[in-house]
């Protein structure tokens, strides 16, 4: 065989590109490629180009020209956006309180040995699977003011005289997208923490059950330490919907009456569409950000803590 002028023979080395895709590192790029090409078309780009339109005065069927903070400026003296922002406060901390509330409470109860529980667990998933919209027209049925269903049986027994007009007052009309919220969102808190629960050993409670430990104290010592992660990434899915929530709200409100139910999301949506001042919607998109990720680093911070992890000490 023929050897060149350094000792080697005269096959040809691989490339450079040809060992990387050898090795696991490059195998494992080329596997992630399609995803990131995906997320750099799909959601970078969009994201770019909305905090750029949050720079300028764009409108429907006119380019704009950068006007720097003129948008968060005007903004900040906008009696509607800092409504929008107390609005989405409140829907989403009263919303996912009682969402993680009565899903763990379902959760533990699921966690039992219950006859047919397979089929309980099933119809609890419902609220989750059927689509937003048809939840949101169903709601809006059972919250009309002349035929609510709910209405209708309260008069029957007595206890009201006139229909309640659910999403004509604006107090009723906060407690009533969080109360459609809350029943949409249950099953998914409900589900992922049942799984949790089933990744604790049951070897623990009975050890502490053979000491004494009543029932309160075997939930609080030993399940509630255990299932914290789970909590902490469930819970911050739940948050991050709840704040982003769209449909429920424009298809129930519209963010009436009197912009009482107007979340940041559908302000934006109002402001840049119907509005047409895409440069001011794409601000108030943009001003969702550092709630989104304030929420997103409590929980990565919260789960790096060993006492977390471990139920234990840090």
């Amino acid at each position: 065989m023929a050897r060149s002028s350094d000792g080697t023979s005269g096959m040809a080395r691989p490339g450079l590109i040809a060992r990387f895709v050898g090795s696991r590192n490059g195998l494992g790029f080329l596997f992630m490629l399609p995803a990131a090409v995906f997320l750099l078309c799909f959601l970078t780009y969009p994201l770019g180009l909305g905090v750029w339109l949050g720079f300028t005065d764009t409108t429907i069927g006119r380019p704009g020209i950068f006007i720097g903070l003129e948008n968060y400026i005007w903004l900040s003296d906008d009696p509607v956006f800092w409504l929008s922002v107390f609005n989405t406060l409140l829907y989403t901390t009263v919303a996912s309180v009682l969402k993680f509330v009565l899903g763990l409470w379902l959760a533990l109860i699921l966690n039992e040995r219950l006859p047919m529980k397979n089929l309980f667990r099933a119809i609890i998933l419902l609220p989750w699977v059927v689509p937003t919209v048809l939840s949101a027209l169903a709601f809006w049925w059972i919250y009309d003011s002349q035929f609510s269903i709910i209405s209708w049986v309260l008069m029957k027994w007595g206890w009201i005289d006139a229909p309640i007009n659910f999403l004509g007052d604006p107090g009723m009309a906060r407690a009533s997208v969080i109360a459609a919220n809350v029943w949409r969102g249950i099953p998914f808190v409900a589900i992922s923490l049942l799984a949790g629960l089933q990744t604790i050993p049951q070897s623990l409670n009975e050890a502490a059950a053979l000491d004494g430990a009543t029932s309160w104290q075997r939930f609080r010592r030993i399940t509630l330490p255990l299932l914290t992660p789970i909590i902490a990434v469930v819970m911050t899915f739940s948050v991050l919907f709840t704040f982003t929530d769209f449909q429920l709200i424009y298809v129930l409100t519209r963010g009436g009456p009197v912009n009482a139910t107007h979340l940041m999301a559908t302000l934006s949506f109002q402001r840049a569409i119907p509005g047409g001042q895409l440069g001011e919607g794409a601000a108030i998109a943009v001003a969702m950000i550092p709630f989104l990720l304030a929420a997103i680093l409590f929980s990565f911070f919260g789960l790096q803590r060993r006492k977390w992890q471990q139920g234990g000490g840090d």
